[in-house]
């Protein structure tokens, strides 16, 4: 995994992420929709929430999107919002500007997470990580005692015809090798997946959409103008709706689990 170029794309793609995301933004609602059910499941009442996770690390922040609902649903006393890009500050410059609120720019798989968080969380980022293993590992050191890790990630359909198209795309892992990942770890409280299409009028449209959510981010192949005519009208040959739209598919992957201690082993 190239994390320069990725950087790249995404700081090029800030202006426009925000607009263009509309995936991204209702995964977002949708994981913090869960995390507070997983709660009041286990009798945690929605007043008791900030008291729940009063520290709160966000890695791969981006835009901030999901940072923001955080910040108005838990309200928590430190939230460390963590981005690849360190351009991404600008964009939540104004979050910064609340107390305890704070930004750590690099790679969330070198970076040392400060111990005794109660909440590691992040939406749509997980899939760019090269071992998220070792990731789940380190999360287990930094969260305190009964310590929630909720995250959202994309499964192997995730933009299936650009991958077919191209031969190029994420090794995106199963919902079920990550539960088996986390397992050794932490108790499964949720898992889910969905599958989420939009339409595009043309295939250019669906590249636009891509370059805008900066999710180009390992491809290097030069786009001729032989390349792109043969891929939009392989698209609209094999992705074509009866509406003579084309589309393009999300894979959402939704995973709640809870750090299990040594005297719970």
């Amino acid at each position: 995994m190239d994390k320069q170029l990725i950087a790249e794309r995404f700081a090029r793609a800030r202006n426009t992420y925000a607009r263009e995301a509309r995936v991204q933004q209702q995964v977002a609602l949708k994981m913090m929709r869960m995390l507070t059910e997983s709660l009041l499941a286990e009798d945690c009442q929605p007043d008791e929430l900030s008291a729940r996770f009063r520290h709160i690390l966000e890695f791969g922040c981006g835009t901030g999107s999901y940072s923001r609902i955080l910040l108005r649903t838990l309200q928590p006393e430190t939230l460390l919002l963590n981005d690849l890009c360190r351009e991404m500050e600008e964009c939540i410059k104004e979050l910064c500007l609340f107390p305890g609120i704070s930004f750590l720019p690099g790679d969330a798989e070198e970076l040392d997470f400060p111990k005794n968080m109660d909440l590691i969380t992040s939406c749509s980022t997980l899939q760019w990580f090269n071992d998220p293993a070792a990731f789940f590992t380190r999360c287990h050191r930094a969260l305190t005692t009964n310590g929630v890790l909720a995250f959202s990630t994309f499964g192997s359909r995730n933009m299936h015809q650009i991958r077919q198209l191209t031969g190029h795309g994420l090794s995106y892992l199963p919902i079920e090798e990550l539960q088996a990942l986390l397992r050794p770890a932490f108790d499964i409280i949720h898992a889910e997946e969905e599958v989420v299409s939009l339409s595009f009028d043309t295939p250019l449209h669906v590249l636009k959409h891509l370059k805008e959510t900066g999710v180009t981010g390992t491809e290097k192949k030069i786009w001729t103008r032989n390349r792109l005519k043969s891929f939009c009208e392989e698209y609209t040959r094999l992705f074509h709706e009866a509406d003579d739209k084309v589309t393009l598919t999300y894979h959402p992957i939704y995973i709640i689990a809870k750090k299990r201690n040594q005297s719970n082993e």
